[in-house]
């Protein structure tokens, strides 16, 4: 609808299109070609074998989607109709909006046709007519294409195969463990890979065993005339101090038992206080810190997930929503960073949020001052760090949509255009001041941090109702136990500032506090989709970590889904409060088959180079017949490989040892929580 505006020429309304004098305007509902499933090649394959494994087509074949056959003839017709001689491709600027459309023309049999992409980052007319004016020949987007041909085939290879091989060899004994009367074990290259980082998770958090450890406090005094002014240092065994190594020691700052603790506590306080202290270090700087940079979609899902308790799904049809209401550029983007011809624009951007309430302001003093020149120049925009989109920004268009927005979709703009006016804006300032006092040979450390000059801090602070406060905005910004008071920590500072090497300073006391080392977190659905476009960091081997740097698990456009379908398929589970996952028990019986026979497809190295390889076909720099060799081979290995083993008994024991940490009955297999274990 919005490309038939843009073209300014009357359309007629039609049953799946609409037509003027000079063009005509259609569209796909999605995807209307699918790959066709085995037993289209040969109806024997329908029945699930053994002896059929593994499938691996010569040639694949694809149909029509029965649910949207009508709309695909339609569009199939215009496409070939003599009188249209140019066809301008404007499915989503992205490697499955390109596999869409190239389904689509394939099936359709589009010949002798001039084919152009258009390329676009948001819907407003501006950015539709230059997409128009500037599309390319399709054949610029061929490497993109073979990419996402790939990417198809490989999910569906890997799916088909192993979902269809595991099932045969343990589907029964998993029904057996679970009390199911079937189970099928479902398969997938990237949403296997995910389980497995969160059953390793929830694992590590089962065996993990608290700690106690106790550290020792000095309160210092740095003004003798108000001793009610105090400093918190805290003791650390640094070299020269008697406990230097010490086995007594949990760390260098704490001892593992209270009576240790008490010993050199007792053994500080000799005689009757105050004590003094010499001061060997007073360290005074300044510190800065910079506005965030902007959004990618990941880095949207974690902070909706965390402001706002919204899944990665919810938060990616918000993000499309504002997209379509011309409200944002394109959401499903994995840049931070403007492009040098969007930042040499990006007064466009600010003038469009004049018109918005709490927005306008703050971009007319942007405007009025010049602060967005130079924004070129800055950490902001770089163009090496940009494959398809630039990050995540509004447009300054759509503003009328906004009445229209719910609650939280409109919490998420806001959040959008908080980010982005912030980046115009000079760091926060702080000042802070790093103390180190001897007593007896033994070290105390202390610092103070106040906030001086709020700077992008100050911009729009404001929380939007119903969410939680944005990463970097605080209500208060200094650090530094009991000093809640502004004042009393200024004056703290000043008082802090004189002292120097050599300087003598009060203590008042000693006293001894109780810490547990604490376990890993769980996995939320927020913190899980950074870990999936980060997961190249969690390969422990470093040339193939340098290798695949950048590359994650997934796509910005499929990683919500992922998630969705683990939580669909019952291996996961979603607290819609939280938005914290954790594994079911059937989730971590098939991680236990995975891993005693396809292990790979649990680890990030592989999904991530995987991707890696996809990415080097868009490039250009490997082709598809040596990707499809790669992959053919891993079937065949890894088929093999199972349909040797003969450890499907060990998969009772492994239910046995599991069920303990489950509530199970009819339909039921949540986890137990802490106080369900103690009980």
């Amino acid at each position: 609808m919005e490309f038939a505006k843009a073209l300014k020429s009357p359309m007629t309304r039609h049953d799946g299109y609409q037509e003027s004098s000079d063009a005509v305007v259609t569209w796909c509902v999605g995807h209307l070609v699918s790959m066709s499933y085995p037993d289209k090649y040969d109806p024997a394959l329908k029945r699930w074998r053994l002896e059929t494994l593994p499938f691996l087509p010569d040639q694949f074949l694809y149909e029509v989607i029965p649910a949207v056959k009508k709309q695909f003839q339609i569009v199939s017709g215009l496409l070939n109709r003599k009188d249209v001689d140019t066809i301008y491709v404007c499915t989503d600027s992205g490697r499955e909006g390109e596999y869409i459309y190239r389904l689509v023309a394939a099936m359709a049999g589009v010949k002798g046709k001039a084919q152009k992409r258009v390329w676009i980052d948001s819907q407003t007319e501006e950015e539709i007519l230059r997409g128009i004016r500037e599309a390319k020949d399709l054949s610029a987007y061929d490497n993109l294409s073979a990419s996402a041909y790939l990417r198809a085939k490989e999910d569906y290879l890997m799916g088909i195969n192993f979902s269809r091989l595991l099932t045969l060899r343990y589907g029964d004994a998993l029904s057996d463990c679970l009390g199911e009367s079937r189970c099928v074990i479902s398969v997938g290259r990237v949403m296997t890979c995910v389980l497995g980082m969160i059953v390793r998770r929830e694992r590590e958090i089962r065996s993990f065993e608290k700690t106690p450890f106790y550290r020792v406090i000095a309160s210092l005094t740095p003004d003798r005339q108000d001793p009610s002014l105090t400093l918190d240092a805290e003791w650390r065994a640094a070299e020269g101090s008697r406990y230097f190594g010490s086995p007594v020691l949990y760390k260098e700052n704490g001892f593992r038992l209270r009576e240790d603790a008490q010993s050199f506590v007792d053994a500080l306080q000799e005689g009757e206080g105050p004590w003094e202290m010499t001061v060997a270090k007073a360290e005074k700087k300044k510190e800065k810190k910079y506005p965030p940079l902007l959004y990618n979609l990941a880095e949207l899902q974690n902070d909706a997930s965390r402001m706002f308790h919204i899944s990665p799904d919810q938060t990616l049809n918000i993000a499309q929503e504002l997209y379509e209401k011309k409200l944002i550029t394109y959401p499903r983007t994995d840049a931070r960073v403007l492009s040098s011809a969007v930042a040499k624009e990006i007064d466009r951007n600010l003038k469009g949020l004049l018109r918005h309430p709490a927005a306008g302001p703050v971009a007319k003093q942007i405007l009025d001052e010049g602060m967005y020149h130079g924004i070129g120049k800055t950490r902001y925009t770089n163009d090496k760090q940009i494959t398809d989109h630039y990050a995540l920004i509004p447009t300054g268009a759509g503003l009328g949509a906004l009445s229209s927005l719910s609650k939280t979709a409109y919490g998420v703009y806001m959040t959008i255009v908080r980010r982005f006016l912030r980046i115009f804006y000079p760091p926060a300032q702080y000042r802070k001041i790093s103390l180190t006092a001897v007593m007896q040979g033994e070290s105390f450390f202390a610092s103070l941090k106040i906030l001086e000059e709020p700077g992008y801090l100050s911009v729009m602070p404001d929380r939007e109702k119903g969410g939680r406060k944005e990463e970097g905005e605080s209500a208060d910004p200094r650090s530094g136990p009991d000093l809640n008071d502004p004042e009393t920590a200024r004056l703290m500072l000043e008082k802090l500032s004189t002292l120097r090497s050599g300087s003598r300073i009060l203590c008042s006391g000693f006293s001894i506090r109780e810490g547990k080392t604490s376990p890993p977190k769980h996995y939320n659905s927020g913190t899980m989709v950074l870990a999936m476009e980060n997961a190249g960091q969690l390969i422990e081997d470093e040339e193939l970590r340098a290798q695949i740097r950048g590359s994650g698990i997934g796509t910005s456009a499929t990683r919500a889904e992922i998630l969705k379908k683990l939580v669909t398929n019952k291996y996961i589970a979603l607290n819609k409060k939280t938005q914290i996952l954790t594994p079911t028990l059937m989730g971590e019986l098939i991680y236990d088959v995975v891993d005693s026979s396809i292990r790979p497809l649990l680890n990030p190295d592989l999904t991530a180079s995987w991707e890696k390889g996809l990415t080097y076909v868009a490039e250009g720099t490997l082709t598809s017949d040596e990707y499809m060799v790669k992959l053919r081979d891993f079937i065949i290995r890894r088929t093999d490989y199972v349909l040797r083993l003969r450890n499907q008994g060990s998969l009772s024991s492994r239910a046995a040892a599991l069920k303990p940490f489950y509530s199970t009955g009819k339909g039921k297999q949540s986890r137990k929580t802490d106080s369900d274990l103690k009980e």
